[in-house]
């Protein structure tokens, strides 16, 4: 059987909070698996418990802060980079990334769009990376309920727009050199 890292990220798109990259070797199927975004809340949550006890896995993280500061290309290499290290990828045949381009500098790294609807690896990949910022966002949601970032998750809703234009940006956590967060920001000279 040949063994695959599959490698996905979570967070790319939003205004606020981390990106989060996951790299899994699974060392059993699971037959349940699937794209994160084709499966409910609970059923990802039920995934990730059982990815995390069958699977190895690397978790890497980009804050807002540093995609500001190195923009998000880096930020996709940093994280995806760092979860592959969190992994013993010596003796596997091939890394497969979600999406069309390559963040690995790797010969056995390839890029494959919607990966995450083909690769067992890619499919746990996906669920970790966003099981994984999920939590981290409804923990900001506690410290900063007007903002919502629980049921938004940090990507631009109206209600996020909106939590924008009456409070502004959090700093730290929301991507300044994202547009409507810097919009927000002038608007309330934050």
């Amino acid at each position: 059987m040949k063994r695959i890292v599959g490698i996905d990220e979570a967070g790319r798109g939003a205004w606020a909070g981390p990106l989060i990259s996951a790299a899994v070797i699974l060392k059993r199927p699971i037959p349940a698996l699937n794209d994160s975004k084709q499966l409910t809340p609970a059923k990802r949550d039920e995934l990730y418990d059982q990815i995390m006890d069958f699977a190895e896995v690397g978790v890497g993280t980009a804050s807002a802060q540093q995609i500001d500061e190195h923009g998000l290309t880096w930020a996709q290499k940093h994280t995806m980079q760092t979860a592959l290290d969190e992994v013993n990828s010596q003796d596997v045949d091939s890394i497969i990334i979600d999406g069309s381009l390559l963040y690995i500098d790797d010969p056995r790294a390839v890029a494959v769009v919607k990966a995450d609807a083909r690769y067992q690896g890619v499919m746990a990949a996906s669920i970790v990376a966003k099981v994984t910022r999920d939590r981290y966002m409804h923990g900001l949601d506690t410290d900063y309920p007007d903002y919502q970032l629980g049921s938004h998750k940090g990507y631009g809703t109206a209600a996020h727009r909106e939590a924008l234009r009456l409070y502004g940006p959090l700093k730290n956590i929301h991507r300044y050199s994202y547009k409507p967060v810097a919009d927000g920001a002038k608007r309330l000279k934050v």
